[in-house]
């Protein structure tokens, strides 16, 4: 029996290390992280699915420490996994296992190597991404390619969505060449890393509105930002705004000032170019259909960051 040590976190962990519970390797040792009490936890634990198979787990702050090397040298793992582990693995643990160190990234590598992919290929506005299963080196998501599947994002999918769909590919890919890596018979492909680029982390004030931005490019912020994220900002009426769901209308260019207003029971914000119709939003935290916008506030065109 194949034995390895998973490194894992978030829906990706869960549906990947199910994988390889699928196909009988041992999994001698799941690790995997403290959830963040600050962070919105929307998501499965790969905690919980490894204590139901009697599998040990352990959540270490940094996984390169002496500790948790012998733990694992001692193990003799053929393989180590890491799928959606957020800590980045140094050489002396990469080079612990026999038959290699393999990464499950959320985009189709080389694009978008680096954080949180899902919500910049959105953010980019891509009408494609993916998983890629990979080798990994101490240098992030530059390893050669084992397998990758695709998956479209259509235009009004959220980060949420797509995420989804990434989840279900991730597992695609790695169900369809465990078993050519079990044998050593996968063929890996060297990445071109000049087809794409590395991008980083994102924080919630990344989410703030550029209203110079044209109604496409906004479009893509909110909905790369939806929840179950920290949404796209702005202040109106002196009063913080987060803007959840938009859809792009058919108004090409406008020339006015961006706004905020009410037609016929639908929100809509002017841009520089175009016009988005609002679908959901909150104002000072409370979210408000149109109509209850027009009941407190009235009709008129209210211009971002005005107060009353």
């Amino acid at each position: 029996m194949t034995r390895t040590v998973v490194f894992a976190y978030h829906n990706v962990g869960v549906r990947c290390l199910s994988v390889l519970l699928a196909h009988g390797m041992e999994v001698a040792l799941v690790v995997t992280h403290h959830d963040n009490p600050k962070e919105n936890i929307w998501f499965a634990s790969v905690a919980e699915l490894a204590t139901l198979h009697g599998i040990p787990v352990i959540k270490p702050d940094n996984p390169n420490n002496v500790e948790v090397l012998e733990q694992i040298r001692v193990l003799q793992p053929d393989f180590l996994f890491s799928f959606y582990y957020r800590e980045m693995f140094k050489r002396e643990l990469l080079e612990i296992p026999k038959q290699g160190a393999l990464n499950m990234h959320g985009s189709l590598l080389p694009k978008y190597r680096g954080r949180v992919p899902v919500n910049w290929a959105i953010i980019k506005g891509e009408t494609e991404t993916g998983a890629t299963l990979h080798y990994m080196t101490e240098k992030p998501d530059n390893g050669a390619v084992v397998a990758q599947q695709a998956v479209p994002i259509l235009p009004d999918d959220t980060a949420f969505e797509v995420f989804q769909k990434v989840t279900v590919a991730a597992e695609i890919a790695l169900n369809s060449c465990l078993p050519a890596l079990l044998a050593g018979t996968a063929k890996p492909v060297v990445q071109n890393l000049s087809q794409g680029a590395y991008f980083g982390g994102r924080k919630p004030e990344d989410g703030i509105i550029d209203w110079s931005q044209d109604a496409r490019s906004i479009h893509n912020l909110v909905r790369a930002v939806a929840p179950p994220y920290p949404g796209a900002t702005t202040q109106l009426l002196g009063k913080p705004m987060r803007i959840l769901q938009t859809l792009v209308t058919a108004c090409a260019a406008t020339g006015e000032a961006p706004a905020f207003y009410v037609k016929e029971g639908n929100a809509y914000v002017v841009c520089r170019q175009g016009k988005l119709r609002v679908v959901r939003f909150e104002l000072d935290g409370i979210e408000m259909s149109a109509t209850e916008f027009v009941t407190q506030y009235g009709a008129a065109k209210f211009e971002f960051g005005m107060c009353r």
